[in-house]
């Protein structure tokens, strides 16, 4: 039986021993409440379904996130762990004040709504500037894999995820920006003109080879073989190594950038910063030029992924099968690829023109 006490404060102490169980304790504001709890908790004791929910509804999600990102984040690779954070950041600020147990799927879900609607974020005109799908998936991957964590691992007397049984947002349908020939010209004149040389090496590396941003910031000397004209890219997003042909373009740029003069000698990396309070070198953090640049240029719709983007469309343009484009650009599977190959409709016009005529043509000739 449960023992029932008055508090010297006016509150109802409810308290069960039972063997097998971890005492349990509990606050009410009536013994009315108290009684109610005991009985209920009794019978999922003696049924074998109690759950202690007592760290769930102590442990706020805003100090449930500051263990996942000591424990947990620091096992996955930097550029996911840079991300996490900041996908953590918004959830802490959002729902950090409620306990793991308040956490239900109606207000997991009024985040997902407010963040898609982006009423938390405003234009200069005092507009909501709502948020992609996509964005809004991934703070939710997070929140979903911190529950799982907190149960499995953690310990956590919770009845289910939350995050389960929302509904998740449409993945979006996926870029498909081409530049156009006037835009690359601005754009590489505006690189060119930029006082460190690494800005433009780096945006031609990415239009001439199709690599990702973090792939070509985390290159050091021994990945490149220019005699053989190839990168070997140790880290990629899926983990897998993969070997990158370089064409005669790409091979020019990393001849310069490996010859160019004035290189330290403290560091590895081909493209790097200056060194950090701890006089460590680290990879050459380009985006804040790289914004100002296209702002000054009015190309604020072009993402840097989008010369990825070119460069594995211009392959398929190029005549590469889908094997050997996926072979360079590192997708595996056939699906994903095709979301980075959009071909101008304008360069298929001559070759439905050869093949029109050669249809025209007598056969056998």
């Amino acid at each position: 039986m449960a023992t029932i006490v008055k508090t010297p404060s006016g509150t109802w102490k409810a308290l069960i021993r039972k063997n097998g169980w971890p005492t349990n304790i509990k606050t009410f504001r009536t013994k009315r409440d108290a009684e109610d709890w005991a009985r209920r908790t009794e019978d999922e004791m003696v049924r074998g379904v109690h759950i202690v929910r007592a760290t769930a509804e102590r442990m706020t999600l805003a100090a449930a996130l500051k263990r996942y990102t000591s424990e947990v984040t620091p096992t996955k690779r930097p550029s996911s762990q840079e991300s996490e954070l900041r996908r953590a950041a918004i959830l802490e600020r959002h729902l950090g004040k409620y306990s793991l147990a308040a956490l239900s799927p109606e207000i997991i879900a009024h985040f997902r709504d407010m963040r898609l609607a982006g009423e938390d974020r405003k234009d200069e005109h005092g507009k909501p500037v709502p948020r992609a799908n996509n964005t809004v998936r991934l703070e939710l991957a997070l929140l979903g894999h911190l529950f799982t964590i907190a149960i499995k691992e953690w310990g956590i007397g919770l009845v289910m995820n939350p995050v389960m049984n929302i509904r998740r947002p449409a993945p979006g349908p996926g870029r498909n920006r081409r530049l156009t020939e006037d835009e690359e010209k601005r754009l590489l004149a505006a690189v060119d003109a930029h006082s460190n040389p690494m800005l433009r090496w780096i945006v031609r590396v990415a239009l001439t080879t199709g690599m990702r941003a973090s792939e070509i910031l985390s290159l050091r000397r021994s990945q490149v073989d220019l005699k053989r004209r190839v990168v070997r890219l140790l880290e990629t997003k899926n983990t897998s190594p993969r070997t990158v042909p370089l064409s005669a373009a790409a091979t020019a740029v990393f001849r310069e950038a490996l010859n160019h003069p004035i290189r330290p000698i403290d560091t590895d990396l081909i493209f790097y910063g200056e060194p950090g309070r701890d006089g460590k070198r680290r990879p050459y953090q380009f985006n804040p030029v790289w914004l100002n640049i296209k702002h000054k240029l009015k190309l604020s719709n072009i993402h840097f992924h989008d010369l990825r983007h070119e460069a594995v469309s211009r392959l398929v343009e190029y005549g590469l099968s889908d094997q050997e484009v996926a072979a360079v650009s590192g997708h595996r599977s056939m699906q994903m690829l095709h979301r980075y190959t959009h071909l101008r409709a304008e360069d298929l016009v001559e070759k439905i023109d050869q093949l029109s005529r050669r249809s025209d043509l007598p056969r056998g000739i």
